[in-house]
């Protein structure tokens, strides 16, 4: 993992680009029409309810993975430089920007590598100041804000992974319990196989869709706390553990029960396939039921979505998902204004209720109404809060080195399952070599 030997951000700051005062700048990677227009209305409220004004620059999602962490690391990591110079970066291209005040970014161990390199700026004074302990519930605040024992995040939202379906295909198979454990879960792909339904839709051509069958088959047989061990280095891609949640995941693929070249599809595409009708469900964020919204699908009418079944008894039940969230960066030309923004977004109920509605997420603010959620956000809130634990998928639970290596291998394994043991001893090698740096 980096460590703070790497120059931080605001060693790169670039001269004569300071804000008036008034202005707030922020760069975000919510570049989709209804996030780009729920930014632009909440920002419009913003500007009419303080006295800032809010300047953001819209950096496209996968992009902004690799812009921010070339911006951290600097040119002290002439690995990781290369690698994406390589991809067809340039020096022009990567620092064409002035750097903002605040970031949109994902809690986990991308915004615990930004802290390593003295990136962020604290916001303990803010969080007592604003008492945010009365704002944000323990278990959220716990696992998303704190790093190194202060605050860094105020959460944007925050979204569930569940096995997302199509409600009409479901009962036309007559489906009207759905599995709990893996026996049950295997009967439900037969059944769906035999009436011609391809069980199930993935979009992995991004890679990162297919994280969540690795989170959830580790989580379920192995547990949180070897998870966590894994996300850490402490524990090995070759061991007996993950090989059997990789051999239980080759068994899905080669019984047939994933849509063929999964790897050709995004996730939208794997939306799609379920709305169709071409197959009956997808392992997905919540964000999918914003998608589907826009598209006129009714929750609970529509779809709907169960929990990724249990396999081993007696592991805890561990729910999977991201946090969205929003820093201050330690260049930060507007302080103030940066804190308003971050406070007013998690504060404010009329932002935290189109954000959730745009979004498909679950809202930071322990005082939303759960009124205001759709049906099937209600039960995914009500899930989360009955789980043993929260965990980050892959790529915001390991250090983003190391995450390039997982989600390459998630790649590889889609292609083709069968010789998995032997991915996962490649794995190991590459996942070490990516902790050292």
């Amino acid at each position: 993992m980096l460590t703070a030997a790497v120059l931080p951000i605001a060693a790169l700051a670039i001269p004569g680009t300071a804000a008036a005062e008034s202005d707030v700048t922020i760069s975000h990677y919510f570049t989709g029409d209804l996030g780009k227009a729920a930014i632009d209305s909440i920002s419009g409220r913003f500007a009419e309810d303080t006295e800032y004004v809010l300047k953001d620059s819209l950096i496209d999602h996968e992009e902004f993975k690799v812009d921010i962490l070339v911006r951290a690391a600097g040119q002290s990591m002439p690995d990781v430089f290369s690698k994406w110079v390589d991809a067809g970066w340039t020096l022009t291209k990567m620092f064409d920007r002035a750097l903002p005040d605040v970031l949109s970014y994902w809690a986990g161990a991308r915004v615990q590598f930004l802290v390593d390199t003295r990136s962020l700026a604290p916001i303990d004074d803010l969080w007592a100041r604003e008492g945010m302990d009365d704002i944000i519930a323990k278990s959220l605040a716990d696992s998303a804000t704190m790093y190194d024992g202060n605050r860094y995040l105020i959460p944007a939202g925050y979204h569930y992974a569940g096995m997302f379906y199509n409600k009409r295909v479901m009962d036309e198979a007559g489906i009207a319990e759905f599995p709990a454990d893996w026996a049950s879960f295997l009967e439900l792909c037969e059944n769906l196989k035999g009436q011609g339904v391809t069980p199930i839709a993935l979009g992995s051509k991004s890679l990162w869709p297919a994280q969540f069958w690795f989170d959830y088959l580790i989580l379920r047989t192995a547990g949180p706390d070897y998870r966590t061990n894994l996300m850490n280095g402490s524990a090995s891609y070759d061991d007996p553990e993950v090989i059997n949640a990789m051999a239980m995941w080759a068994d899905l693929v080669e019984r047939g029960c994933f849509v063929s070249d999964a790897n050709a599809d995004e996730w939208t595409d794997a939306a799609d396939r379920v709305e169709r009708g071409e197959a009956a469900m997808t392992l997905m964020g919540t964000w999918i039921t914003g998608y589907w919204n826009s598209r006129g699908l009714l929750a609970g009418k529509d779809y709907d979505f169960f929990e990724f079944p249990a396999i081993t008894e007696g592991v805890p039940n561990a729910v999977v998902g991201p946090v969205d969230g929003w820093v201050i960066l330690a260049s930060a030309k507007n302080v103030p204004g940066a804190e308003a923004w971050l406070t007013y977004f998690i504060k404010n109920m009329d932002a935290q209720v189109e954000w959730a509605s745009v979004q498909g997420a679950l809202s930071g603010n322990v005082n939303m109404d759960p009124t205001t959620y759709t049906s099937v956000m209600q039960k995914a809130s009500e899930t989360v809060a009955a789980a043993d634990a929260f965990a980050f998928n892959y790529d915001l639970a390991t250090p983003p080195p190391v995450a390039d290596v997982g989600l390459a291998m998630f790649g590889r394994f889609m292609d083709d399952p069968s010789d998995y043991e032997t991915l996962m001893v490649e794995t190991q090698v590459s996942a070490q070599a990516a902790f050292r740096n």
